[in-house]
């Protein structure tokens, strides 16, 4: 299992020592996907996580030797199911090796039989041919006669035409059986092994380093356990951007997180404003990953968990924004979002060259674009980075970062979308990330007003809505969203993880949006007026899956 340990069970550690490791294994990157220029660097896949990252090779430690440290180290639940997955894999890659040695060896095992009962038989024959001289020599002559025709048939064909002989295939990726056990001679694996990974010594049948190979990761592989086009879809790391044939839109997954555990915080000072649903989740996990925030909302006693976690506290919008260097905001509305902005003490009064300001909020085009230009107007950046997501995710750090704005500020953020998303992408020119959301909302409370359609009408006909929901989750609609919701319905559960208020406000921005460009939305139309009922029904507050009550009533 050499290799396997090797390769496969990578740690990989942060900058600094007092982020927790994760396990990953080395895996082929996209074939257009460039690698980082500078120190040599692994592509890896990490247990536990779809994500991957290029990976410095000083970060890297092999598995076995860490093992007991790292896990000292790290306690956390994801952490343990990741270290699972590195033991399963080793435990199944352990018994296909045994497989195949216990195969060989019932193979060597064949061959010293035939050999025995060659020998016994032999032994038969001369036995017998010692009765006649003459059969004897006739016999002898056939023996060298076939022995040398045996002899000068191998004979006649080099190692490498009998491998060839043996395996017709063509150059290109290699047999399913033989693919865990090619392993490319290169100098740049040597480099590697006697650097800091020099506890690992590579086998004897590892020599002859090819000369000036090319140091792409690909030429050092020695394993691969996906198909490069799943573990192109897997990716959501520093892909390059991709023009539309539109030329309107660039898109780009960004350095989502690894691993939240494994980031390095930027050393800038981050802000924060507004602790709702959202940016609760949002701050803690900054504040986890070693940010240093300054925290600041309406309802002040919001702060006070987040202070004694060791987040500071701003006085006012102005305040914070003037002694941090990036200040994130994530309010509920247009209205909150431009009070925030331009009101008494507002974001704008703080705002001076160099100064960052990154709106999360989820609001329409319009709106952002008119911030975007009084803070560019005062020598501030600007980016807007609105969030799909919800409170569970959010508190997860598995948000999904819409962004558009200042390119340069979008990558200064990089250390906080990893610590607050799975995935960021960059969307291009301000407006172009609300614009987006709002489709993405739209879809989302159009889907969700069809659920509760469904239930009720699988109620009023006397079908079970849990076999109902059963169905659905057999089917191609399955879903974490799908289930949660309809057990909410199921359970009269509908405790905000997202405020239907907020949901129909995105309905109604997204018909706008529609109107604006006079593209029609009838889906979205109808399910905005579900969800004014409900807001009648006083079900503002609750979660948008009490659109249900508006069928019901």
């Amino acid at each position: 299992l050499w290799f396997q340990c090797l390769i496969l069970s990578f740690f990989f550690r942060g900058k600094l020592g007092r982020y927790p490791p994760w396990p990953g294994k080395i895996v082929n990157p996209p074939k257009d996907l460039k690698k980082p220029r500078g120190k040599k660097c692994f592509f890896v896949k990490f247990f536990g996580t779809e994500d991957h990252a290029w990976i410095k090779v000083e970060q890297l430690k092999p598995y076995h030797p860490h093992k007991e440290e790292m896990i000292k180290i790290n306690k956390g639940k994801r952490f343990q199911q990741a270290v699972d997955a590195v033991e399963e894999f080793l435990r199944k890659t352990k018994g296909k090796d045994q497989a195949s040695s216990h195969n060989s060896t019932e193979e060597k095992n064949r061959c010293n039989s035939s050999e025995e009962r060659g020998k016994q038989s032999a032994g038969e024959e001369k036995r017998r041919a010692s009765l006649s001289e003459g059969k004897v020599k006739k016999s002898t002559g056939e023996g060298k006669k076939r022995v040398s025709s045996v002899s000068s048939e191998r004979g006649s064909k080099s190692p490498l035409k009998r491998a060839q002989d043996q395996s017709p295939r063509k150059r290109g990726r290699p047999p399913k059986d033989e693919k865990d056990l090619t392993i490319p001679e290169s100098s740049t694996v040597k480099r590697v092994m006697t650097g800091t990974v020099a506890g690992f010594k590579w086998p004897p049948s590892v020599s002859e380093p090819v000369k000036d190979s090319d140091p792409h990761f690909q030429h050092f592989l020695l394993s691969q356990t996906e198909k490069p086009a799943v573990c192109y879809q897997a990716i959501t790391k520093k892909l390059k951007v991709c023009e539309e044939e539109t030329g309107s839109t660039s898109i780009q997954a960004a350095d989502s997180t690894a691993v939240n555990g494994s980031i390095t915080p930027t050393d800038k000072k981050i802000g924060f404003l507004g602790l709702g649903l959202m940016g609760s989740g949002i701050v803690s996990n900054l504040l986890k990953m070693g940010h240093t925030v300054t925290v600041w909302n309406r309802t002040a006693e919001k702060c006070d968990l987040f202070i004694q976690e060791g987040a500071r506290l701003g006085r006012t919008p102005a305040e914070v924004v003037s002694t941090c260097d990036i200040t994130f905001a994530c309010v509920s509305d247009p209205k909150a979002a431009k009070d925030l902005v331009l009101g008494p003490s507002g974001v704008l009064q703080g705002i001076r060259p160099g100064k960052c300001y990154v709106d999360m909020s989820t609001v329409d085009a319009d709106t952002v674009t008119e911030l975007a230009q009084v803070i560019v107007s005062r020598g501030g950046r600007f980016l807007e980075a609105p969030v799909s997501g919800n409170q569970q995710l959010s508190n997860d750090g598995m948000l999904v970062i819409l962004a558009a704005g200042d390119r340069g500020l979008y990558e200064d953020c990089s250390s906080c979308f990893q610590a607050m998303g799975k995935t960021s992408f960059f969307l291009g020119e301000v407006g172009n990330a609300a614009k987006m959301m709002l489709i993405v909302n739209m879809v989302q409370g159009s889907f969700m007003a069809t659920i509760a359609e469904g239930l009720t009408l699988a109620q009023v006909t006397g079908q079970s809505q849990q076999t109902l929901l059963d169905i659905l989750n057999q089917g191609q609609l399955a879903s974490i969203f799908l289930d949660q919701k309809c057990q909410n319905i199921l359970q009269g559960n509908f405790k905000p993880d997202f405020y239907l208020k907020y949901i129909q406000k995105d309905l109604r921005l997204a018909i706008a949006l529609g109107d604006s460009v006079n593209h029609p939305t009838p889906m979205a139309a109808a399910a905005n007026e579900v969800y004014k009922r409900a807001k009648a029904l006083d079900q503002s507050d609750n979660d948008m899956s009490a659109v249900y009550r508006a069928y019901i009533h």
